[in-house]
């Protein structure tokens, strides 16, 4: 009986270990830096364009063009200097804003909650979808729904708050009038930003460490106790975040606002009285007749409204750290 002679296996060459990084790495770094630094530059191409052009209507109102309630084209057959003033429409896109995250964001919350722990595969899936959807349909379209649809019904809403919470100064009416009034332009940007908050929770929600949730569920917690200590614990910077997102596109926004709500340019605090306003929803509705020396008044009002976004999203990106250190 033969053996086959098996010889010495060839010793492997030795890998060599380096620091330096593959041809596809290097390729990586230079499109994720090119997409970072376009953005960086687009964003302050903007900001400069902004100010190039509404810098000489902001020298010429100063410190009024902030705090001013009037915005008046200059008449000169009857020597009337023009005076600019975006003080009001700051507050109504502030009390919009604020109204939308207070409506919006507890929805979406519990969507995202219900969608990630709750909810059956068989419904989970069309509603996903459906979320998503909604996150990308126009403004416009939420701006005319609100007209035709929602209106209608808020106004009976609106009235409803008022005849049983009247007493608070901010649902007092000194009018009658309920229509196009920032409590239905913040329940229209309220419908619009849940499905962004909804969408960014969810994926923040669903990254929960799976170890975490069964350690709960072994200490005898049962699904909301485990939510509460948990999922919500360690979500909460993005939830955070996704809300401010919200809020940046409520501040924004233009037509929709434009739709249901009424331009006055004076500060009230009743949110159910058909008087408001906000800096985007002017600019649309001054834009088309403006002459040379307002069109730069709404260019230092749109540039006004970028560093408010911009201040927004500090904040947000601040207390995002904050809470991930916590």
């Amino acid at each position: 009986m033969s053996q086959t002679l098996i010889g010495p296996k060839a010793t492997p060459r030795p890998r060599v270990i380096t620091t330096e990084p593959r041809f596809t790495d290097k390729v990586f770094r230079v499109v994720v830096t090119s997409g970072g630094m376009i953005s960086l530059v687009l964003l302050g191409l903007i900001g400069f364009f902004l100010v190039f052009n509404g810098f000489e209507a902001m020298r010429n109102a100063g410190l009024s063009f902030l705090t001013g309630f009037d915005w008046v084209d200059a008449i000169p057959e009857e020597n009337q200097p023009a005076s600019y003033g975006i003080g009001a429409m700051l507050y109504g896109t502030m009390v919009t804003g604020i109204l939308a995250m207070i409506m919006g964001v507890p929805v979406a919350v519990g969507t995202a909650l219900f969608l990630s722990y709750y909810a059956p595969e068989w419904l989970k899936k069309p509603m996903v979808v459906v979320v998503d959807v909604m996150a990308a349909i126009p403004s416009i379209v939420y701006g005319l729904w609100g007209y035709f649809v929602l209106m209608p019904h808020a106004e009976y809403w609106a009235k409803l708050i008022h005849k049983y919470f009247g007493f608070i100064p901010f649902f007092d009416m000194p009018a009658p009038v309920f229509t196009r009034s920032p409590f239905i332009a913040g329940l229209v940007l309220a419908i619009m930003i849940t499905p962004i908050v909804t969408a960014i929770a969810r994926e923040v929600f669903a990254q929960t460490p799976l170890e975490r949730i069964q350690a709960a569920y072994a200490l005898g917690a049962t699904k909301w106790s485990m939510i509460k200590a948990v999922v919500i614990p360690y979500g909460r910077g993005g939830v955070i975040g996704g809300a401010m997102l919200g809020l940046g596109r409520a501040l924004g926004e233009t037509v929709a606002v434009y739709t249901v709500l009424n331009l006055v340019y004076d500060i009230r605090i009743e949110i159910l009285l058909s008087a408001g306003g906000s800096v985007a929803s002017m600019i649309v509705n001054k834009f088309g007749e403006a002459d040379p020396v307002e069109l730069q008044a709404l260019m230092a009002a749109g540039f006004v409204l970028f560093l408010v976004t911009l201040a927004v999203n500090f904040l947000a990106n601040t207390i995002i750290n904050k809470t991930a250190r916590e």
